[in-house]
């Protein structure tokens, strides 16, 4: 099992940074390989990546723990990756917000496996672009700004609740 920590500074408060990132349909908006993420159920989520050559990528995950303002961590379910990780949110002065990913993961086995693991591979890096990219949309002010955003669902959405 493979496993990344990365941690960025981004320019805005811990409540709204927080918030942003607590609606994994947000996530397509700065993670290069996510196409979707759909609210399955309470705490449940089923994410659907770009794989390479066309194909893709599907798991489910269950938000494990909430801590409002703090703290997101999950674990996947079933499906085609297996992960676990959490997301931590500290103050780091007037309107800005630390945001350190901690992800540990284990592609499947087999040429399917081969294909998720290309998707994984240099996971330091591809993480590391993707906080940069979540920090350019959190500075420009997206967060509050629905947009086109590729995922499902309303934009304000609550991964930790269940679909309506």
């Amino acid at each position: 099992m493979g496993s990344v920590v990365k941690t960025i500074i981004v320019n805005a408060p811990v409540g709204q940074v927080f918030s942003f990132w607590k609606n994994f349909e947000n996530f397509p908006r700065f993670m290069e390989n996510i196409e979707s993420i759909q609210i399955t159920g309470p705490d449940q989520t089923h994410w659907k990546a770009k794989g390479p050559l066309g194909t893709a990528v599907e798991w489910d995950a269950k938000t494990t723990y909430v801590e409002e303002n703090k703290k997101i961590a999950w674990q996947s379910t079933g499906g085609q990756i297996e992960t676990h990780g959490a997301v931590i949110f500290e103050s780091a002065g007037a309107d800005q917000t630390k945001v350190t990913v901690g992800l540990e993961y284990d592609p499947a086995g087999g040429a399917l496996g081969e294909a998720v693991a290309r998707l994984f591979s240099d996971p330091e890096a591809k993480l590391e672009e993707d906080l940069h990219r979540f920090k350019k949309v959190a500075e420009e002010g997206a967060i509050n700004d629905a947009g086109p955003t590729g995922a499902t669902g309303e934009t304000n959405a609550d991964h930790t609740t269940a679909p309506e």
